[in-house]
Order: structure tokens, then sequence, then C-alpha cells
């Protein structure tokens, strides 16, 4: 029987799950992931989780103790660097999580926390994948050729949605290997960059089924993770100096995109309460927001008590909104024409 390795779903799981699911999956482990984000997975990750710690922390905390009877390994990365030969880093919260795990949850199974620092070097991914093939027993050429499958299915993933593909499609595409699918761009009345870090955007219990909705209301919801790789890179100089945290880097490039490439109708950025990083960029994109066109901006900050009637609320507030000033520009240049 295979061994079973345990990947919480949260933080860096919408990102990065596809490259580890197949790695692990070609070495013949079986890959076991926590449920979709649940009541019960917040309120366990309060339970476990430090009082200070932020939302997304504690929610980790859950996903981790909901599946640590289930799994002979868990995988928890200390996620250090993930851009190479550069200086920027992940929340000191990440870095640590694998500690916190340690000392908040009892009874958990042998923890693989290989540090992911791949500023070191153009082979440091492959200096990873070896270290922690070597913590399962596994060495020579089948770890090189799991490796290139990852990067391979990573890569793919990456492009699907850079290409506009759904997240949750172009994560199913990875993992289950399904054929292409094919990506219908509806032409919506109003399009909303909603950015901010993944594991917030992509949850759909922590933003009370924010995109979901938003596409109910004929809304095109754009993320980060739709800009084109290169595209994202370059607008870093736009940025006078770089921020020192990884997404909050990718958060205000994407947000350069979108409001120089006059791409959307306003901004929202998800943020959580009580995060240092998101509470200095929140404000950075307001006032690039207001600068640069005037570009309506909305800040929703999420935490364990954050309930739907109010998100939404503002959210069909804000969209209405951009619906006035949508139909007042159209009049105005119809009146000049």
């Amino acid at each position: 029987m295979s061994k079973k390795i345990g990947f919480p779903r949260s933080l860096f799981y919408f990102l990065y799950f596809p490259f580890w699911n197949t790695f692990f999956t070609e070495l013949g482990f079986e890959v076991v992931t926590s449920l979709p984000t649940t009541k019960y997975s917040l309120d366990l990750g309060v339970k476990e989780a430090v009082n200070d710690a932020c939302m997304p922390i504690k929610l980790y905390h859950g996903h981790t103790a909901e599946i640590k009877d289930k799994v002979d390994v868990l995988f928890l990365p200390r996620m250090v660097s993930v851009r190479k030969l550069d200086k920027e880093t992940f929340c000191p919260k990440f870095l640590g999580l694998p500690d916190m795990i340690r000392n908040s949850i009892d009874n958990l199974p042998p923890i693989i926390d290989e540090k992911v620092e791949l500023s070191k070097g153009y082979f440091a991914q492959w200096k990873l994948s070896q270290r922690v093939a070597e913590k399962l027993g596994k060495t020579g050429w089948e770890v090189w050729r799991a490796y290139k499958k990852s990067r391979k299915v990573q890569r793919e993933y990456i492009e699907d949605m850079a290409a506009g593909m759904e997240q949750q499609a172009a994560m199913d595409k990875a993992v289950y290997g399904k054929n292409k699918i094919e990506i219908t761009m509806l032409q919506k009345p109003i399009k909303l960059a909603i950015l901010g870090y993944p594991y917030l955007i992509y949850d759909s219990f922590i933003n009370v089924g924010l995109l979901e909705k938003l596409e109910n209301m004929g809304v095109e919801p754009l993320t980060v993770e739709m800009v084109p790789p290169k595209r994202l890179e370059a607008q870093g100089k736009n940025l006078e100096k770089q921020l020192f945290w990884h997404f909050s880097n990718r958060t205000m490039r994407a947000t350069y995109y979108y409001i120089k490439e006059k791409k959307v109708d306003g901004i929202v950025h998800a943020t959580a309460f009580g995060c240092g990083p998101d509470a200095m960029v929140d404000k950075l994109m307001e006032l690039e927001a207001k600068n640069n066109g005037r570009i309506p901006f909305l800040t929703l900050s999420l935490d364990e008590h954050t309930g739907e009637a109010g998100v939404m609320t503002r959210i069909e507030a804000f969209v209405d909104m951009l619906k006035i000033r949508r139909r007042a520009n159209e009049s105005i240049i119809s009146n000049n024409g």
C-alpha cells in the first residue's frame, strides 16, 4: 500500500499544489488533501492556533488538523522565496508555519518541512525536490522524471489561468488530467479586478463566494493570476522600491497592470484583517487607483467573523455605482459624438 502524504488545502495550495501533487503521484505516493474550507475547518483552526494569528494562518491549522489522522506524512514546506535570485520573501508566519503547527496540534504524523528557497539559484527547485524525495526514500532517475513532469504541469496551470481560465477549472485540469478545457470569454458590461492573496481570492468560504456571486451579477472578475506572467513581471518597474513580501509584490504589480492597461471598471482588494503587510499594500493600491484615472476602489476586510450579508451589500452597492458611472460616461461620449 502506498504511503499517504497530507497536503492542507490552504495558503500556497492554490498556486503550487499542481507541482507537488504531480511530483508525489509520479513517485508512487497517494496525495491526500483536506476538504474545501467549511465552518468546521475554521472553528478547528481557531481552536488550535495561537490567538494573535491572522485568519489564513488559523485556517491552515484547521486544514492540517482535519487530515493529520488520515495520512502517514504531512507536507508542510517552509516557504521562504519562489523567485530566482531575488530578495523578496514570504510573510514571517509562513516561514514559521511548521513550528507553529508542531507546537499547537497534538499527535501529528512525521512532517516534511523542507525550506523552499528558490532565490538560491537556478537549480534550487531541483535540489529541493531531491531533498523532499530523499525524505521519502526515493532517489535516482525516477525523481528526475517526476520533477520534469511536475514542472510541465505547473507551467501549464499558470498559463491556463493567465489565458483566462477560472482557477478551479485550471486546477481540475492539472490534478485530474482532463482534456484541454475550452475558455469562453464572455463579454460582460462590468469588469472588476479582484486582487489579493490567492488563499483569500480562491477560497470561496473565506470570501463568502465572492467570485461566483459577481459572475451571477453579470460582472467579470479578473485576478492576479489572470495577468500573463511576463506582463506581471514587467510592472515591477512602476514600484520605486520592491516590497519585501512575495504576494504583496504580485498584488501591486497586478494593480499597475489593470490600471495602466485600462482593463477594469474598478478594483476590489480582498484583505485579511490583522495582516500587517496587507495594510500597507491596501493604501498603496488605493493611492494608485486615485492617481491614475481615479479608478473606483473598494477594500473588503475578511476574518473569521465575516458575514455574507455584509460583504454582498458592499459589493452590490459598488457594482451599482460602477454601472451608473458607465452609463454616464457612455452618455457623455454619445452627446459629444
